[in-house]
């Protein structure tokens, strides 16, 4: 309960970019046709992956709900973000902001697992290439993206925490979405077993999968140094090139965002630099695999004859 000097709160006053109102227009329109240019490009894999049967691969099939996952983690922010910046901030009830938070993990968190199915991928396909067919059937990789979603839905369970949380006086959230670390900030609750909890989650969810690809990556780098070829190594490399990049930007912004500091000035940096995981990263993948991929590059080529 709130104390007789605190008024409950009810809705949350997001400020978005403060400081930059008189560049608002700009702003607008740079993150718009961004998230335009994110839908176009993701919607451009799933469509071409869908309907091109020499695309009907597992890796492929990955990259096509990886497109799914950029597209829907994107959506349950940018939206509002645009509003926020024409509107200069928004006033959101406490429990849609919640809300968002939750579709926020849901979606934000199933690259990962994505990535590391998609690393399992790139394994078997260079150190067990004779295995792979068997091991890479349809129905095998239908169950792995659907356990990678439901995997999803199970973690978010801790949000349940966080829908206990009572707010009290201060409703201001200094950012352009409703961000996990300013909520815990300004709750009256005690947050010590949630916090507990979300420490945990936070080993099991990133730390595990991304020691995983290391783990796969060291074994195929082994591999390709038995390779004397220069067309198997062109080949691997060219398989793997765009995936290990991808993993580079995500995991990069998440250590450069959720790396422990004290400054209010690196706090505020992290306002801009969740620009990279949110925007940056789901509007490159796309170019990524279009240009790095002769597969996406040939099914382009045949849907604009067609067209």
């Amino acid at each position: 309960m709130c104390d007789v000097n605190q008024t409950e709160v009810t809705e949350f006053l997001i400020l978005g970019f403060t400081g930059l109102y008189k560049y608002k227009f700009l702003l607008f329109i740079i993150f718009f046709f961004s998230y335009l240019i994110i839908l176009a490009g993701n919607l451009l894999i799933i469509v071409l992956v869908s309907t091109n049967h020499n695309l009907n691969t597992p890796m492929f099939y990955f990259l096509k709900h990886l497109a799914v996952a950029d597209i829907l983690s994107t959506t349950t922010i940018m939206p509002m973000m645009l509003n926020i910046i024409l509107y200069d901030m928004k006033e959101v009830p406490v429990r849609s902001c919640i809300f968002q938070l939750h579709m926020v993990i849901i979606f934000g968190y199933c690259p990962i697992n994505l990535l590391s199915i998609m690393s399992y991928d790139r394994y078997l396909a260079i150190c067990s290439p004779m295995r792979y067919n068997s091991i890479m059937q349809p129905h095998v990789c239908f169950k792995m993206v659907l356990g990678s979603w439901f995997w999803n839905f199970v973690i978010s369970f801790e949000m349940i925490f966080v829908w206990q949380l009572e707010f009290c006086g201060n409703n201001v959230i200094d950012h352009f979405f409703c961000e996990f670390r300013i909520l815990l900030e300004l709750t009256s609750s005690d947050t010590s077993i949630f916090t507990l909890v979300d420490s945990v989650t936070d080993i099991i969810i990133c730390v595990f999968p991304l020691t995983f690809i290391v783990i796969s990556y060291l074994s195929i780098f082994y591999t390709l140094k038995t390779l004397s070829s220069t067309s198997s190594l062109s080949k691997a490399f060219s398989t793997c090139g765009s995936h290990l990049t991808t993993v580079c930007i995500y995991y990069g912004t998440l250590i450069i965002i959720y790396m422990p500091t004290s400054s209010d000035k690196s706090l505020s940096a992290n306002k801009f630099l969740s620009l990279l995981y949110i925007v940056m990263s789901p509007m490159i993948n796309p170019i990524i695999y279009s240009l790095r991929n002769q597969e996406i590059r040939r099914a382009l080529h045949q849907m604009f004859r067609k067209c």
